[in-house]
């Protein structure tokens, strides 16, 4: 069954993508639109975070960010599975601006390590190509639960002459060693972890509980970060690469103090462009102790 329904997937996202761009983002609107208005579970999720991380704004407000989000959300989806079958150069032209690239730049020419570190703004699977076009990281991920989803992806990613590394023990390894020998790699940070892989630091008015994996093998400079996003222009033409070095309290030897910098540039990312977040991510399921879950 499993088999089936990846050929169907696969199939449909190769018909997608066959539409012209104006298209896909009005498919995505279209989506959107009707998320916000039929009784659904992201729906539902989406609105759950942005009352939580948004106390300060009004009903109206939220309501307003709650369906712009839920449009985002699904163009983010629709432009995805354009780039999940594109040549990986149709997707880079889709790129109008770039913002930082010298950031990039002088992290490459450095002799250490690169960690490129992103978060689920914007649209993460355009990033993935421009970021492979720059040098050749390993990109960190999590496997679709469908085999021929998986294939699909590992394919497509790795156009540009890099590598994928899926969130196992092997895949983590292969980060760190690569990292250590001077090479690139790329990380989303915000996905929620294990609770003894993360701790509960600041983030959007509450307190999320974040990974450790990026600042730890940052510690002690032992390697260079640099925040990168492909955030939606306005008039859906495309999209903005900004780049952004990693700030000096990621490089703490404290675990605590390295996170919650981290933490705090993805917020001001999220504050910038805050219908441009996957807020239909759970990303707050696990609370702080004697804290009430959200879902």
């Amino acid at each position: 069954m499993d088999k089936l329904k990846g050929a169907v997937v696969v199939g449909f996202l190769r018909l997608f993508a066959r539409l012209p761009w104006p298209a896909v983002q009005g498919f995505g609107n279209a989506i959107g639109w009707l998320l916000a208005r039929i009784p659904n579970r992201s729906a539902q999720v989406v609105r759950i975070n942005i009352e939580k991380c948004f106390p300060e704004l009004d009903p109206a407000a939220r309501d307003r960010l709650v369906r712009q989000s839920l449009k985002d959300i699904s163009k983010t989806l629709t432009e995805s599975a354009c780039a999940w079958i594109w040549p990986a150069q149709k997707s880079l032209a889709r790129v109008q601006e770039v913002e930082g690239l010298e950031v990039l730049e002088r992290a490459l020419a450095s002799g250490k390590g690169v960690v490129g570190i992103t978060s689920h703004l914007g649209n993460w699977e355009v990033l993935n190509h421009f970021y492979c076009s720059q040098c050749k990281p390993i990109i960190f991920y999590r496997p679709p639960k469908l085999k021929a989803v998986d294939e699909l992806l590992q394919k497509q990613r790795v156009q540009l002459g890099n590598r994928v590394a899926p969130s196992t023990r092997e895949g983590i390894l292969s980060v760190i060693k690569e990292v250590r020998k001077g090479g690139a790699v790329g990380i989303p940070a915000d996905p929620e972890p294990s609770e003894g892989s993360g701790v509960f630091v600041p983030f959007l008015g509450t307190r999320a509980l974040t990974s450790k994996f990026v600042p730890g093998m940052l510690a002690g400079a032992k390697a260079v970060g640099v925040f990168l996003h492909a955030v939606r222009l306005p008039d859906g033409s495309g999209f903005r690469v900004i780049l952004e070095a990693a700030p000096p309290e990621m490089y703490s030897e404290d675990t605590e103090t390295a996170v919650a910098a981290m933490s705090a540039v993805i917020e001001r990312y999220v504050r910038a462009y805050p219908s441009q977040y996957m807020w239909s991510m759970k990303r707050f399921k696990k609370r702080p102790p004697g804290e009430e879950k959200w879902y």
